[in-house]
């Protein structure tokens, strides 16, 4: 059943997305039109959740506000992630993300011309994709990165440690506020695994109040880096304590 789920998954994902991509490559031609093309990704994100039944809950501690600008931060374990903080956070941004996607059909064409590419293994690359998205903040529009540099947790729901500067280095540079976000079951909704399954679990999220970098240096970065690090560490910790007890309740009850 599993795998017949992951299949209806995998083709409702694709059917929806050509639906919606006509509509979305016209947005696409014009600077001005971009913000409704990156509307049509949450759209395409509420639908495609709703479709295969999985519910989204985010905690929301605070909520970004849609003129401000911010650099969103986020745990990776799972190529879900992506479409999750689609739904997630409705501000208007561009993800940092591998330039490998730019190959896949369609969404390959979306990706080029909404969000910022990075091939992490080339040095010109990765400072490309650092003064890019430094003039994405500077135009006022949004960050979202994942700061460990791609899926590189060995065993979820621990994160590989540490992350990356990038997004701490724009932050600064920019002084606008670095918001951590917790992404606590999408590991479990889709593995990153050899064996390709989905899971049917709640997509769970906390947005966490924003860490200000008014009046910090290049000086400050680790700093940064690390209570980022920690506000969303501390999450997927507390998330994991309170499962296991949870577990650990239901087998006392059950003997």
């Amino acid at each position: 059943m599993r795998l017949l789920y992951t299949i209806w998954c995998a083709v409702y994902f694709v059917a929806l997305y050509l639906i919606l991509f006509p509509i979305q490559f016209v947005f696409l031609q014009r600077d001005q039109w971009k913000p409704l093309a990156h509307t049509i990704n949450y759209i395409w994100g509420i639908l495609f959740f709703a479709g295969i039944g999985i519910s989204i809950h985010v905690e929301r501690r605070f909520k970004p506000d849609p003129r401000q600008v911010y650099v969103f931060c986020a745990n990776h374990f799972s190529y879900l992630d992506i479409a999750a903080m689609g739904v997630i956070v409705k501000n208007y941004y561009a993800f940092i993300g591998k330039s490998e996607v730019k190959h896949v059909p369609l969404l390959g064409y979306m990706f080029a011309k909404l969000h910022v590419q990075v091939d992490r293994e080339q040095a010109k690359s990765r400072a490309y994709s650092l003064a890019k998205s430094i003039r994405t903040l500077a135009s006022g529009r949004s960050i979202m990165i994942f700061p460990e540099g791609g899926i590189r947790a060995k065993e979820p729901p621990k994160m590989h440690h540490p992350f990356k500067d990038g997004a701490f280095i724009m932050a600064i540079q920019q002084q606008v506020p670095v918001v951590p976000i917790t992404l606590l079951t999408n590991y479990k909704i889709l593995p990153d695994t050899e064996k390709v399954r989905m899971h049917r679990f709640p997509l769970r999220a906390v947005i966490h109040p924003p860490i200000s970098t008014t009046g910090l240096t290049q000086e400050n970065v680790a700093w940064l880096r690390e209570e980022t690090y920690r506000i969303i560490d501390a999450e997927l910790s507390q998330s994991a304590d309170t499962s296991a007890a949870g577990q650990s309740s239901t087998q006392l009850s059950d003997r």
